[in-house]
């Protein structure tokens, strides 16, 4: 399309296959959305569009994400506040003819995205977002049709490396391992026990973010195959715990995104490179062992073996020598 409709904090530019959003950056702009700088979002990543009334004297056209297609949207969990909402545009109110028209474009080309997916079998009991507006309704509303949850994330994720400053430990990501550095002033005896923490993306399964804006805001990484952690943030090393002034979320939850499109990345490298399967029984060359070793600890280097299955497997090749 290439058509350029400027708002409130942010600018939106539309492409034949997805949006380019801009954000501002300023002092009255919402820090998450200058933290956020640009997001290009695909058309396949929407599952509707709308335009409603805002506050004072504003019209807000929204594009809604997919479930699962936005590692944001996916780590805040229904959290964010809706003026830091990186899918609404905020226009003036005559501006409401504008959005109307955009609307009904993007619409339409997240309804053609929708058809694709079905064409190629990845769509099932879907009903088209297109609608028509009728007498008393807010204005084009595409957002009556259920989209399936998407399989991956389609919107790219805050690059790293990233860190933020919690209330018991400064918190940092270089895109494989998360890092726990315990102040001595704010973490719990247990923490401070347990030591600074390093924790490999293959070796998690999820991130929980719980908004520092809400009660006892935290940052908790879910480990592989571990059970739930029954203790409160402030006792689990694996989390860190937010507080006036601490965690805050233009800095907390880009750093969540980023951690769980890394897990869910790790998780999809396990399936497609599965440990290497043992060698047949008898006496193996030496080093063909050796070789199996090596990509054996490079497997568990980056995080997509765990210390028990790196142990258990190198003693089954040595025993083959």
């Amino acid at each position: 399309m290439g058509d350029v409709l400027a708002g409130i904090h942010a600018t939106w530019e539309f492409d034949d296959d997805s949006v380019l959003i801009r954000f501002e950056r300023g002092i009255r702009t919402p820090r998450l959305l200058s933290a956020l700088g640009e997001r290009r979002i695909p058309h396949e990543a929407l599952s509707s569009v709308t335009v409603g009334a805002g506050k004072r004297g504003t019209v807000v056209l929204r594009a809604v994400p997919r479930p699962g297609a936005d590692p944001l949207t996916e780590a805040a969990a229904g959290q964010l506040r809706e003026s830091v909402d990186p899918y609404r545009l905020v226009l003036p109110a005559e501006a409401r003819p504008l959005a109307e028209y955009y609307a009904e474009t993007l619409g339409a080309a997240v309804d053609a995205a929708r058809t694709r997916r079905a064409g190629a079998g990845l769509v099932t009991d879907e009903q088209p977002g297109a609608g028509t507006p009728g007498h008393g309704t807010p204005g084009p509303d595409r957002s009556s049709g259920a989209d399936e949850p998407a399989e991956r994330f389609l919107v790219a994720a805050p690059e790293a490396p990233l860190s933020f400053k919690a209330y018991d430990a400064k918190a940092s990501f270089d895109g494989r391992t998360v890092s726990f550095r315990w102040f001595r002033t704010g973490a719990s005896s247990a923490k401070w026990k347990a030591g600074d923490q390093r924790l490999p993306v293959g070796e998690l399964e999820g991130v929980e973010w719980h908004s520092p804006e809400l009660f006892d805001g935290y940052l908790r990484l879910l480990p592989r195959g571990g059970p739930a952690e029954s203790s409160g943030a402030d006792h689990d090393p694996a989390a860190v715990v937010f507080g006036l002034g601490y965690g805050p979320v233009h800095e907390s939850l880009p750093f969540a995104a980023a951690v769980l499109a890394a897990v869910r990345d790790a998780a999809a490298t396990r399936v497609a490179a599965p440990v290497p399967a043992l060698a047949p029984a008898g006496r193996r060359d030496p080093a063909d062992v050796a070789d199996r070793i090596r990509h054996l600890g490079e497997l568990h280097q980056a995080g997509l073996v765990t210390d028990e299955e790196f142990t258990a497997k190198k003693t089954e090749l040595l025993a083959e020598l």
